[in-house]
This record gives C-alpha cells, structure tokens and sequence, in this order.
C-alpha cells in the first residue's frame, strides 16, 4: 500500500516548485511470506513528512488500484498450493477439527428444522462458514479473549461448550449459563473465556478494545479476538473500535467473516472500495485477506496476527475471511427472495470448507469417505437426545428477573418484585 503526500502551491518563498510525482505514491507489494500488508512504513509510528522537501506540485486524488491478495494454503481439492505452509497439526488435532465442522453443520441441519416446529423461537446456522470457525479457534489459546458477533459457534465449541450446553442456552432453561435473558444462539461462558453475544450489531467491537488494553496494560501475553460480518463494518462503531486499538496499540484481532451478504444486501452494495481489508490498512493496522473457506489459511493467519498482537510491541491486525454465506441469514430470513438457487449450489458444491478438509485427511491417509455417515450419526443422536432432555428442564427462577444488574438490588427493582409476586399470587396459572 502506498503513503499519500501533501499537495502544495506556494513553497515558503511564495514560489511554487515544479511538477514531479513520486515514486511513493504507487502501491508496494505483499510480501507473502510475511502474509501480513503494511503501510510502506515498518513502525507504528507514521513518519514525519517534512513539508518543505516533499510534496507534488499537481493534485493526485489517490484511489487504491491493486487489491490486495487473498492468502490460500489448500486448493478446492485439499492439496497444499505450491510454496504455501502446511501447518502439520497431528491427525489428533486435526480430526478433532474436522468431526467439530462435521458437529456444527450437522446441529445446524438440526436446529433449523427444530425452529420452524416452534420448540425454539430463534435460530442461526453456520453452513458455509465452519472454517473461519474452527480455523481461528484452534490457533489462539484459553487465555484469549472471544468477542463474538452471533455465527461463531464453532469456536466456542473448540473450547469445550458442550451439545448439552448449546441446547439449554436455545431451550433457556435453569441450565443456561445466561438464566435465559437472551435470545436463543447469543450464547456467553466465562468459563470458555467467551463473552456473551449481544443482538446489536458492532457493539462488540471497542468492547473488544477495551479488553485488549487491558491485556496489554496488565502485561498477561494474551490478546482478544473480536468477530463481525462485513455488514457490522458499516457501523461507527466499526471504525471507532479500528481506530481506538491502532492509537492504543491494543493486542486485539479484528476477524471479518465476509460472506457476501448482510441479510439481504449483498457486498456490493454495502461498500466501495477494496473490501473491509483496506480498511484496515488506512488505520495503520496490519491486515491479511484470507480464503475464509481454507481452514488452514485461516489458521496460519491467525497464528501470525496474534504474535504480532502479542509480541513486545503489540499492534491490533485485522483479518478479513472471505466466505460465503450458504445459509439464510436466520431462521427470520428467506434468502430465497433476494439471491439466486444455483449462486447458493455453486457455493455449497465447490467452496465447501469441511469437504476441502477431508479431501486433505484422505490424502494423508486419515479418512474414508465411507466414516461420515455413522460419524454423521452419531452427532444426529447426540444433539436430539440433549435438546430432549434441554426442553424437559425448568426455566430459570423468577428471581433471575433482578438479579446480576446491580451488587444490591435497588429498591425501585424491590418493588417491581413485590409486585410480580402479589401478581402471580393472584394469578397462579
């Protein structure tokens, strides 16, 4: 990417200089080793350009004319492309990868058609999406922060968030860890280090910053990862959590699912310009476009944007996964109106990320063909007899309406309760 100069006029003897342009002003390469774009500068420092030397004797309205590239490891076939990085996570590793792709989309299939016959009120899936999932989770560690926008359920999975655990938060029984406050798939857990999913769009952003300055500042070598669609890019909170992390210097990752669609707007009208990666760039924060549906690619890039978030002089990194939304974009959505059937197959049968990754467990040797279906199965099984057994349990108690706000209940909420028990006194059924 390139540095913009100062246009000038008048030198400070009144007398204006000739017309040159500078080499600066074109766009410089990614180094793909470093899979990371930059500003032409090394520091987080901007340089200090001296308004008497240089500058451009005619007006150049700058445009960014190259895009930037989008990194790949693996073709559609699940080869590794000549000179990319395999990761080599041993077969454990990765087959426990892959059964949790297989484990999302499978539940996904589930849950969709569990909402429509009324058991649950409100649904989202993840078809098309797993990798940027999983592909992000494995490469960062317990001690980081997740800051989740509502499709990432995959990487909470990762963590430990059980079957059982999903059912109660989407059933919202006594079991769900939010005592069923929020919608069903906003799920939270202090335990898995996940903070809980909020309905407005962005917000979670400059939450995020502020958790990652507080890493920083408390020096605990970790760093929060925050996830959003290119739709929540269109938000100012959007930008004022870019530009409060890069001025901060906060180890936060910034992780763009680009699905093509933001409910019904396709990308094309959501913005201009070189997608959500230049964004990044134009706020001095390192940035990388990935294949959001090659899971290695999103895990090596993930790897490197939090050593750079980590490292002794942290830097934010933005990430943006370019993917597909194969799904509607909720269980209140028929995409169906506003896209094309054979757009959504074209997706599904060529980009698909789960079977991108099993190609490449069958080259290893590590997979059959012939292993999904009882693997398929199992999950099938598991996930109808914990949603069985979610909807059997109570609700939270009536308590739960007050509690968690405040340290001490106030009394304008004593006496909200005084009145819901005399209410239900009276009313019992």
């Amino acid at each position: 990417m390139h540095r913009y100069i100062s246009v000038r006029v008048l030198s400070s003897s009144t007398l204006s200089r000739p017309s040159s342009i500078l080499s600066s002003l074109r766009p410089s390469s990614c180094s793909p080793s470093s899979f990371l774009c930059k500003r032409s500068y090394t520091t987080n420092t901007p340089p200090k350009v001296d308004l008497q030397e240089e500058y451009v004797a005619t007006p150049i309205f700058a445009k960014q004319e190259v895009a930037m590239p989008t990194y790949r490891v693996m073709s559609s076939d699940g080869k590794i492309l000549p000179g990319a990085v395999d990761p080599n996570l041993d077969r454990e590793e990765v087959e426990k990868i892959y059964k949790m792709m297989v484990t999302v989309n499978t539940m996904d299939n589930i849950m969709y058609d569990v909402q429509r016959q009324g058991r649950v009120s409100f649904y989202m899936t993840s078809f098309g999406e797993e990798a940027t999932h999983l592909g992000s989770a494995a490469a960062l560690k317990m001690d980081d922060i997740m800051f989740g926008q509502y499709r990432e359920v995959g990487a909470l999975m990762y963590r430990g968030f059980s079957i059982d655990d999903i059912m109660n938060q989407c059933t919202s029984n006594q079991y769900d860890y939010g005592k069923g406050r929020q919608m069903p798939v906003h799920y939270g857990s202090k335990k898995h280090n996940f903070q809980t999913i909020s309905s407005p769009l962005a917000t979670q952003l400059p939450q995020a910053v502020g958790a990652a300055y507080y890493q920083k500042i408390m020096k605990l070598n970790a760093c929060t990862i925050v996830y959003f669609g290119e739709g929540a890019a269109s938000e100012g909170d959007f930008h004022a959590g870019l530009n409060f992390a890069a001025t901060l210097e906060a180890p936060t990752i910034f992780f763009c699912r680009n699905n093509k669609w933001a409910i019904s707007t396709p990308s094309h009208e959501q913005y201009r310009g070189d997608g959500i990666a230049a964004r990044g760039v134009a706020y001095g924060i390192p940035t990388i476009r990935v294949d959001g549906n090659d899971i290695w690619a999103v895990y090596n890039a993930t790897k490197k944007a939090r050593e750079i978030a980590t490292s002794e002089k942290p830097s934010p990194v933005l990430i943006e996964a370019m993917t597909y939304r194969v799904g509607h974009h909720s269980t209140s959505d028929d995409s169906t109106r506003y896209r094309p059937t054979d757009e959504v197959e074209h997706w599904r049968a060529n980009h698909n990320p789960i079977s991108r990754l099993r190609l490449y467990m069958e080259d290893k040797g590590w997979w059959k063909p012939e292993m999904d279906a009882p693997l398929i199965a199992e999950v099938r099984q598991h996930v109808r007899s914990a949603l069985k057994t979610a909807e059997a349990q109570l609700k939270p108690a009536l308590v739960h309406l007050f509690t968690d706000v405040y340290d001490t209940i106030p009394q304008h909420l004593e006496q909200q309760k005084a009145e819901l028990e005399i209410h239900l006194k009276k009313y019992p059924n």
